[in-house]
């Protein structure tokens, strides 16, 4: 079967091996004749990143990086980005990396020709509206990990470095005019991170499946994208090689972008706090939740997971699936506690609070309270 494929759902997707080849090409259609390349600093030296300079530069669309990027991109890292593209003229942005990368270079795109801060963009009512639309630059993304999947989101969660906070970061011009996903980018990727994305799809799929919002379609592409995860990651963390596998797990990482468009939850609502505090792994953070969290929820999804868990391949419904989580997360060597990531309980109140502002809280099926979430902490901790 041919795994190379154009999609326009939910933006223009140029899928398949090799076609990282078409990068000049996919900045030409989206009006980019001097991209800015922003990427995270452990990709900056990679061969990966210098042959897409080289195809860059082999078009005529220069061969301009900026990689002063952090795991959890901050403001800090904004303005810095937003300088050396203002300086030089840039009229386009790609976003090439992990989450970091990606949802980095979609803010500096974003905020290009913006007047006012970044935090009056929020994702809180309306306040997309405050932006100026005709002046967000054109995103091309690369993703060269498959998890995230910020290539087909329209936000980016950006890290206040006075709060800790992880702030959402909404426009739908955020969503890139065109990606490039190409599998052969993450066959170097290490095991860890290997897993640690993957799951990050996972839990992505897992809390979209279990949101109460009403989004059918988001229901069914978070479900498909479980099944994904559950079949390919042992393979690609065995084998990093696999094309085939890996090219599923490319795609079940945009799956679950798209799928939680219906609504995420406690295990967003504690990860971020964590990540944000203590520079844990987004992803892997989540998979160490992610059993707390089903446990906290059992009552609210039982039903539906009981209907899944055939489908998806585990015995025993919910109760089946809720077992299958925590062996697959052993399975790639997750730790159970947050306090393996050094996670302490010193801050517990302060992770609490942090968490029940989260906007991923309202996707949850049940209602999160101080008394439950401080529960999960203390159990995680």
């Amino acid at each position: 079967m041919s795994m190379t494929a154009n999609w326009s759902y939910p933006t223009a997707i140029r899928f398949g091996a090799g076609r990282i080849d078409e990068i000049g090409a996919a900045c030409i259609a989206a009006g980019i004749s001097k991209p800015l390349l922003v990427t995270d600093r452990g990709l900056a030296a990679m061969d990966i990143t210098r042959r897409t300079l080289d195809l860059i530069e082999t078009a005529g669309l220069g061969r301009a990086i900026f990689s002063d990027v952090d795991p959890n991109p901050n403001e800090r890292n904004l303005e810095a980005g937003l300088k050396v593209y203002r300086e030089n003229d840039h009229d386009g942005v790609i976003a090439f990396g992990g989450g970091s990368g990606l949802d980095l270079g979609k803010m500096i795109a974003f905020m290009a020709g913006q007047v006012r801060p970044v935090w009056d963009f929020e994702d809180i009512g309306d306040w997309w509206t405050r932006a100026d639309a005709d002046a967000i630059a054109p995103i091309v993304a690369v993703p060269t990990t498959a998890g995230t999947g910020s290539e087909v989101g329209r936000a980016s969660v950006i890290t206040d470095s006075e709060t800790h906070v992880k702030k959402i970061i909404f426009h739908p011009k955020v969503l890139p005019s065109v990606v490039i996903c190409d599998p052969e980018l993450t066959v170097g990727m290490p095991k860890s991170i290997t897993a640690g994305t993957g799951l990050d799809a996972f839990a992505h799929c897992v809390e979209a499946f279990s949101s109460p919002h009403y989004h059918p379609m988001s229901q069914g592409i978070a479900l498909e994208g479980m099944r994904l995860v559950i079949d390919n990651l042992p393979r690609a963390y065995d084998d990093g090689s696999d094309i085939e596998a890996r090219a599923n797990m490319m795609s079940a990482g945009a799956m679950g972008a798209v799928a939680f468009q219906k609504g995420l939850g406690a295990i967003h609502a504690l990860s971020h706090p964590v990540g944000a505090v203590y520079g844990t792994h987004h992803g892997t953070t989540n998979a160490v939740c992610m059993p707390a969290v089903l446990d906290l929820n059992a009552s609210a999804i039982r039903d539906r997971f009981d209907r899944a868990a055939s489908y998806l391949g585990v015995d025993g419904g919910f109760d089946g699936f809720r077992a299958f989580v925590q062996d697959f997360n052993d399975r790639f060597d997750i730790p159970r506690k947050l306090g393996a990531m050094g996670v302490g309980d010193d801050r517990v109140e302060e992770l609490v609070e942090m968490a029940l502002k989260d906007p991923s809280c309202g996707g949850n099926p049940v209602e999160l309270t101080k008394d439950n979430v401080r529960g999960l902490f203390e159990t995680l901790i």
